[in-house]
């Protein structure tokens, strides 16, 4: 690692190997790429079916919230990926690119057209590498980015495509297309693997370049503040090693540290509400009083039956589906869920109904939940551990929300179709009223989705513009799902590549590069 980049990126993940990726391919821009985690080279990461292995792991920064009183008093795990390709090293590979309304959603909220739908559809279409059904309109096939269906799907996949269609929602070929235009809809999952082989962020935009000699990448580097001259963003510290190195940035420095890590390093840097730091006793570079607020993520619900000993379980998931209450003020689907033919559930939810090894889930969340949470310091040191405010379920709608997931999942998961792959429900059965809460208080949980604790905006609270920069600040930009004014309508890791495109655009057109 030398003193003086060009441009630094911190970060390794989903967004941050791709503006990395991205920049590195003009050889007169030096770039560093500094990751908190290790190699992605071990079987948990490379081989898809093992990525359970990952959580609560070396490869996990194993983050938990404050006890929260709307969870019954429980404090959420939230996983998060610590290693070369972030989550995309340990996330369950789906590919979601997010909904018509979620695009044009950014556009009105940042004044920015480049977010809007039409302008993202061509974006996708230019990065994948699509091996499915042939949909010219929608799909791409020269891209970095290889996506397929599902492989070798589980037979429980086509009996639950049938049960939601009974229900009145329609399928399609691809949770990626037309779909994602329309308020309802069902199809095989697309994934981000071949061959029985994970398929990383990293792996697809920065292994290829490892060998360039403008493209600098240190692992096990822990980034601990921004260095200011004045309001302009100079370099980072960041610890490797156990020392402190002090890293210079002749262009720009780019945040993609995710939802977590990205608003405490920059309220450690002296960027957020400015009373909070001085009590801290950090000082104030910029106020920015909604660095940390707007923390959002899909909190979902388990349904879960038991399969008969006869049928094998799956890690793979295999369906998704989104479906409209018409209830909750949002355009396009309210709720959504994925089928997984493996067991899952709360600590609190298996203590009390049990959970079969040979067990599947449906698992369902509000695709725009209103409740919001919060990330804020515990202290002014970068040891000092962050507290995350989850708030789940605080948000009244988002409980009638729970209440009609869990019955449109229980109708889906009991209906005839399906009755060849269940032997019995095992959770939640026939609850109602305060029962049911009860048990969606116990059973909400993160789906690992973090996102808008930097929100993208034009107001009070937001704390970067339609171009990604930092409020107040000079060379300095964040690039990950912290700038999600809203959450998409499901998985984040699409989202996140389109963020790391964009913000690798924004940064050549302001300099010229």
């Amino acid at each position: 690692m030398k003193p003086n980049y060009d441009v630094i990126v911190c970060g390794a993940g989903s967004s941050g190997s791709v503006v990395a990726g991205r920049l590195a391919e003009d050889p007169a821009l030096t770039v560093l790429l500094l990751e908190a985690g290790g190699s992605d080279e071990v079987p948990a990461v490379t081989e898809a079916t093992q990525w359970p292995q990952n959580l609560g792991s070396e490869r996990d920064w194993n983050f938990q919230s404050e006890p929260d009183q709307s969870a019954n008093g429980r404090a959420i795990p939230f996983s998060m990926g610590k290693v070369l390709g972030g989550g995309s090293s340990v996330n369950l590979m789906i590919w979601a690119r997010g909904h018509r309304h979620d695009w044009d959603h950014f556009a009105s909220e940042s004044g920015e057209p480049a977010w809007g739908y039409d302008s993202v559809l061509e974006l996708y279409r230019q990065i994948e590498d699509w091996h499915g059904p042939d949909e010219p309109t929608y799909r791409g096939t020269r891209g970095p980015v290889f996506v397929q269906p599902a492989p070798d799907p589980h037979p429980l996949v086509a009996a639950t495509l049938h049960a939601a269609r009974d229900l009145g929602i329609p399928t399609h070929r691809s949770p990626n297309g037309r779909l994602m235009e329309q308020n309802r809809g069902a199809a095989p999952t697309d994934m981000r693997s071949r061959a029985g082989k994970r398929l990383s962020v990293f792996g697809s935009y920065i292994a290829p370049k490892l060998r360039q000699p403008n493209l600098t990448v240190v692992p096990h580097a822990l980034v601990t503040r921004i260095l200011f001259e004045g309001t302009r963003a100079a370099g980072v510290e960041v610890m490797v090693q156990g020392g402190l190195h002090r890293v210079t940035a002749n262009t720009e420095v780019v945040l993609s540290l995710g939802a977590i890590h990205t608003p405490k390093v920059l309220m450690q840097s002296g960027i957020g509400d400015a009373a909070e730091l001085r009590s801290a006793g950090i000082d104030v570079v910029v106020n920015l009083p909604g660095v940390g607020h707007n923390f959002q993520d899909h909190f979902g619900y388990d349904c879960v039956w038991q399969f008969p000993d006869s049928v094998e379980i799956s890690t793979q998931v295999g369906a998704t589906m989104f479906w409209d209450t018409g209830t909750a003020g949002v355009d396009g689907p309210d709720l959504f869920a994925c089928l997984g033919p493996f067991p899952k559930s709360t600590r609190e939810t298996a203590a009390r109904f049990g959970l079969p090894d040979n067990s599947w889930i449906l698992f369902g969340a509000p695709t725009h939940p209103r409740s919001r949470g919060r990330v804020r310091l515990s202290g002014p040191h970068p040891g000092d551990p962050v507290r995350i405010e989850a708030n789940a379920l605080t948000d009244p709608d988002d409980l009638k929300l729970a209440f009609a997931c869990v019955e449109t999942l229980r109708e889906i998961g009991n209906s005839t179709p399906l009755r060849p792959f269940v032997q019995r429900e095992v959770m939640p059965g026939d609850l109602g009223g305060a029962d049911l809460e009860n048990y969606l208080r116990d059973a909400v949980t993160t789906y690992w989705h973090e996102c808008g604790t930097a929100k993208m905006g034009r107001d009070a609270m937001s704390v970067v513009d339609g171009r990604l920069r930092v409020f107040g600040c000079d060379g300095l930009r964040v690039a990950d799902a912290s700038i999600m004014p809203r959450i998409t309508s499901a998985n984040t890791m699409a989202p996140c590549v389109v963020i790391g495109e964009r913000a690798a655009q924004f940064i050549k057109a302001d300099h010229g590069l």
